[in-house]
């Protein structure tokens, strides 16, 4: 990083509480993630996370950077109405902020919402019966998930009553012939929740590929996840997951926590 970026860096870390910088720094990694694994779509695509305090502000990326540019001190704060309510030099995308600032405004618990347009992801979302019970990692966004059907780009504000009636208090959303969704209590709940829904869609495609008769889960054990979503969920282990991503992505690239 050069020495202008790094006083841009210190001067926002400078601004910021110290809770407000963690849920930057986890929010500027998730999207180095997301970029390493190969989900992001250019400069498009979301992933915001509220930060703490009663205000509901909440981060988003700069719009026109790629996933692997974003850094903590980069992130832009907004208000639900898609005021940037920080100083900075980058804008916002409308389309991530309608998306995004619906389910932070309904969702008091949702303090992570991550969309991508995977084509995996996709894929599955322009077939008529959407995510198959045929995989164990299926079941875990098969007990919580939602559907919303798609409406063209996502920039009409009146667009956001029906899709959070849509995803009502689940965690997993497929929005129909776009991509995938999916919110959490923290960053990491929010994307190990898309790490399970995204590879429920990758198996989903090549089982479908192989041509050979798909073998459904009995309809026994996807009703019980259904029943015991919310301890299914927590069983996924968010923070035993999150501190290993953390330390790949030290391995990889640092810069994220600038």
């Amino acid at each position: 990083m050069n020495a202008q970026a790094q006083e841009g860096s210190s001067e926002v870390r400078r601004q910021v509480s110290r809770d407000e910088w963690q849920v930057r720094v986890d929010l500027a990694g998730c999207y180095r993630m997301v970029a390493h694994l190969g989900w992001d779509d250019l400069v498009f695509t979301h992933i915001s996370a509220r930060v703490p305090g009663p205000e509901r502000h909440f981060l988003i990326n700069p719009y026109g950077f790629m996933f692997d540019e974003v850094t903590a001190s980069s992130l832009v704060k907004v208000d639900l109405a898609g005021n940037i309510v920080m100083a900075t030099p980058h804008s916002i995308n409308p389309a991530g902020y309608v998306i995004h600032s619906a389910v932070h405004e309904a969702r008091e618990d949702a303090h992570c919402v991550l969309h991508v347009h995977t084509l995996e992801g996709v894929a599955v979302s322009c077939q008529k019966d959407g995510l198959l019970p045929i995989c164990q990692a299926s079941l875990f966004p098969m007990g919580s998930i939602a559907y919303h059907d798609y409406e063209g780009v996502a920039i009409n504000p009146a667009e956001k009553t029906r899709l959070v009636a849509d995803l009502g208090d689940r965690h997993f959303m497929i929005l129909r012939n776009h991509g995938l969704l999916t919110c959490g209590r923290t960053v990491a709940e929010a994307f190990l929740y898309m790490y399970s829904l995204q590879a429920a869609c990758a198996t989903q495609l090549a089982a479908q590929a192989s041509g050979a008769a798909l073998v459904p889960v009995a309809p026994a054990i996807v009703e019980g996840f259904r029943k015991q979503a919310g301890a299914v969920l927590r069983g996924l282990g968010a923070d035993i997951v999150w501190p290993g991503v953390l330390r790949k992505l030290d391995r990889l690239d640092p810069s994220f926590r600038q």
